[in-house]
């Protein structure tokens, strides 16, 4: 056998092995989760919440963006109730009565509570100056909502929500295979530990902001070739028993 025919025979062979594996995924592919009735559209809400992050396996593709083609962000941190504690005494508030007896002791008072003056220093000011705007560029960033993924038949894209919980935002700007028909919202966490960590949980949320289903349903109408996004469609559509009875 000539070189010429070994090698349209190895290119064959290739061809017809990809096929096979086309073929094969086309196969296997995975049917959609069981449809649940569509929660009641009300402010507060009882969810299933799950969560993910960009590093699993099914979302390495899509690299650190969402479906809408921004970028996932993470929650800020938890806000935690503050504790009442007795409101500490300022070393250098005075006391309101200084025994007058004594001018040494009075005189030695007023020295303990009076600060030291410190020399007036541009470089410190304007230290000063440089912290408080990255403290204030890093608050705002902790308020901006985190990216979350819901079905958008039920949570439209642009959601905004509170996690009761924790008092942390969130934003729907995301779906998933695992979601469509299911009254289950993933939340976007910056790592798989703490994605581990999150688990499935009940939770309860507050709506800030309803999304818009007229947008999601044209935004989701170019990608119907999906059987997860068929489902949305469908129900975005008003044809409820059809999302329900797809499979």
């Amino acid at each position: 056998m000539t070189y010429t025919k070994r090698r349209n025979l190895a290119l064959a062979l290739l061809a017809a092995f990809i096929a096979i594996l086309l073929l094969s995924a086309c196969g296997t592919e995975h049917a959609l989760p069981p449809y649940e009735p569509p929660l009641a559209r009300t402010d507060f809400q009882q969810v299933r919440t799950t969560a993910y992050t960009h590093t699993e396996a099914d979302h390495r593709e899509f690299g650190n963006r969402n479906a809408l083609g921004g970028e996932l962000r993470a929650a800020g941190p938890a806000i935690r109730r503050a504790e009442v504690v007795p409101r500490a005494t300022l070393a250098y508030e005075v006391p309101r009565a200084i025994p007058v007896d004594d001018p040494p002791r009075a005189q030695r008072q007023r020295a303990a509570y009076s600060p030291p003056l410190e020399r007036f220093s541009v470089s410190a000011r304007r230290t000063a100056s440089l912290r408080i705007r990255r403290a204030t560029v890093v608050s705002l960033r902790a308020s901006l909502p985190g990216s979350a993924a819901a079905d958008w038949a039920r949570w439209p894209a642009g959601t905004v929500f509170r996690l009761l919980s924790t008092g942390q935002t969130y934003r729907v700007e995301d779906y998933g295979w695992a979601l469509a028909g299911r009254n289950t919202i993933d939340l976007y966490m910056p790592n798989q530990r703490e994605m581990n960590q999150w688990g499935v949980r009940q939770e309860t949320i507050q709506i800030l902001k309803w999304g818009d289903p007229q947008e999601s349903l044209n935004f989701l109408r170019r990608h119907q070739d999906y059987k997860h996004i068929r489902r949305m469609v469908l129900e975005l559509e008003g044809r409820e028993k059809e999302a329900a009875a797809l499979r």
